[in-house]
């Protein structure tokens, strides 16, 4: 069951460093063919580059609040992703620095009537400068446990 404290925490700052290789690599296993992506001197990242985010850099356990959400593993499930650019995508050589938190966690009646659980977490990415050049905005969903699950309850919590 999702934890409703979680709302509104924050993980520590991290840096993300736009690497041309890196860039090359994604645009690679995406199939991207944009002469902007595969450029072999200053390729500029694809919008969901920003997805790497925690698998390319060293980040402590910290960097990512997701965990004190404690969405169930077995429930829980990606409903959707979305990038935010305020001005054009960054290019190899970018150093961002970049903070997740907790934005927002809400519930649901869905369609068939059962209830859901909302969660969103947005990482905002700056520049040296400070200055706000993206947002990637995830949110995931857990449905309610049915009744006869709640006997169950300390089985699945991640």
């Amino acid at each position: 069951m999702v934890d409703k404290c979680a709302e509104g925490a924050e993980g520590q700052p991290f840096t993300l460093r736009v690497e041309r290789g890196k860039i090359a690599e994604f645009a690679r296993a995406i199939g991207a063919q944009h002469a902007d992506h595969t450029d072999p001197d200053t390729p500029v990242m694809s919008a969901t580059f920003l997805t790497t985010m925690f698998h390319w850099e060293r980040i402590v356990a910290d960097s990512n609040p997701w965990h004190l959400v404690k969405m169930s593993k077995q429930r829980g499930m990606h409903a959707s992703q979305r990038y935010v650019f305020h001005g054009p995508p960054p290019a190899a050589g970018a150093v961002l620095r970049a903070q997740s938190r907790i934005a927002r966690i809400w519930d649901k009646t869905g369609r068939r009537g059962g209830q859901l659980t909302f969660v969103e977490m947005i990482t905002e990415f700056r520049d040296e400068a400070g200055t706000l050049v993206a947002e990637a905005l995830m949110t995931a969903v857990e449905p309610k446990r049915a009744a006869a699950e709640q006997s169950d309850a300390g089985t699945d919590s991640a």
